[in-house]
């Protein structure tokens, strides 16, 4: 029950009442946040589901009477591209009214835009490029990571497809940083498992045609071609294959664990195997709680898998601002030191280059959605992957 000591109390004692009167709440300053990622494009599956679920925690934030300050989301496009990353970047940066940002799915753009946040002084915190570069090749203070890195998913990948019974492999990756480093990775986790690279074909991003790389593919005969890529680059890989006969197991880490890859490649779609640093939002103690907002808010695209890390990302910027106040340096400070922050996606702990510690899991591309591996039909044995 309210009573008229308490609406006192509100007041500070500031008027007398002789009976119930409407006032209205003190108002709060206004704390700018941004988000930077792929809203358009043919990455733009991850970004506007990691858009939506930062979108969710602000909107969660602001409804809390408790809350000091009042969140407003300012959205960016970074394409994908670098050079659209940099602008964008140095647009957010360099707005003062931005306090910190939510950043990057696209290891490329994730990678060219440290400096720029950096010489700005604005505190990040990645929530989906997975190049480890971003955080391990520099000592910068105001980039953070809270998702995992293509160490965690490489390392399984090598180890789980030998485990498996593959050792012939075939890698295709883009010419970008990301696909380099995918390349990088998972041969050096592939040489402890006796598992073979017995060809490598690096290619642009945007190529279109693969009918040549296939063809010589085909005539190797591998177990299994590896995709080092984004989601663009793997639909047209496992579109193109059937086409030229190859039979080979199909796999990529979470460049392609996206609805779109599932929509784009279709049928063709099914059995593909990926590595992500998440698991399923069932799996998540707040999990269903996080599913259910996300719906009712009305959201027209999915999550996607990256989206528990954009709204974790968020909420652990909003709570250092809460604790220190919209302070980029105080903010800068407060996250540095996180270690055992309680996220939707699970205990957060920095290390000395403020990336979190989290370990990867497998998927399935079964019945046109990814499913967690252990709870699959594959590894039930009821359906069987190629060459198994």
């Amino acid at each position: 029950m309210i009573t008229k000591r308490r609406i006192l109390s509100v007041l500070g004692s500031a008027v007398l009442l002789s009976g119930w009167a409407s006032v209205p709440a003190a108002a709060k300053d206004t704390v700018k946040i941004a988000f930077i990622g792929p809203l358009s494009g043919g990455n733009s599956a991850p970004g506007l589901g990691g858009r939506n679920s930062a979108t969710l925690a602000v909107q969660q934030r602001n409804a809390d009477a408790n809350a000091k300050y009042t969140y407003e989301l300012v959205t960016y496009d970074d394409e994908c591209k670098p050079n659209v990353g940099i602008q964008v970047a140095t647009k957010a940066a360099s707005d003062n009214s931005i306090v910190a940002g939510v950043t990057h799915y696209c290891s490329a753009v994730g990678i060219a835009t440290v400096d720029t946040y950096a010489r700005f002084g604005l505190p990040v915190v990645v929530w989906g490029a997975i190049l480890p570069e971003i955080t391990y090749s520099n000592d910068y203070k105001e980039v953070h990571r809270l998702n995992g890195t293509m160490i965690n998913e490489g390392k399984l990948a090598a180890e789980f497809l030998t485990k498996r019974g593959y050792k012939k492999f075939v890698m295709i990756h883009d010419t970008t940083d990301y696909g380099k480093g995918q390349f990088k990775y998972f041969s050096e986790y592939l040489k402890p498992t006796g598992g073979e690279i017995l060809a490598t074909f690096p290619v642009s991003p945007d190529q279109q045609d693969f009918t040549a790389e296939l063809t010589k593919i085909k005539e190797l005969k591998p177990d299994v071609i590896l995709v080092g890529g984004l989601t663009p680059l793997g639909v047209r890989l496992r579109s193109q294959m059937d086409r030229v006969g190859v039979q080979a197991q199909f796999a990529g880490v979470s460049g392609i664990m996206t609805a779109g890859y599932i929509e784009g490649a279709g049928a063709a779609s099914e059995g593909t195997i990926s590595f992500h640093n998440g698991v399923p939002l069932s799996k998540y103690a707040e999990g269903q709680a996080f599913q259910e907002a996300y719906t009712k808010a009305g959201f027209r695209e999915d999550p996607d898998a990256y989206g528990p890390f954009a709204y974790s990302a968020a909420n652990l910027i909003m709570d250092a601002i809460e604790k220190v106040g919209p302070d980029r340096k105080k903010v800068k400070a407060e996250l540095n030191g996180t270690k055992g922050y309680k996220a939707l996606v699970g205990e957060i702990n920095f290390d000395d280059h403020r990336q979190n510690i989290m370990s990867a899991n497998v998927y399935v591309a079964q019945g046109g959605k990814w499913v967690y591996w252990p709870d699959s039909d594959y590894a039930a044995g009821k359906k069987k992957l190629a060459k198994d």
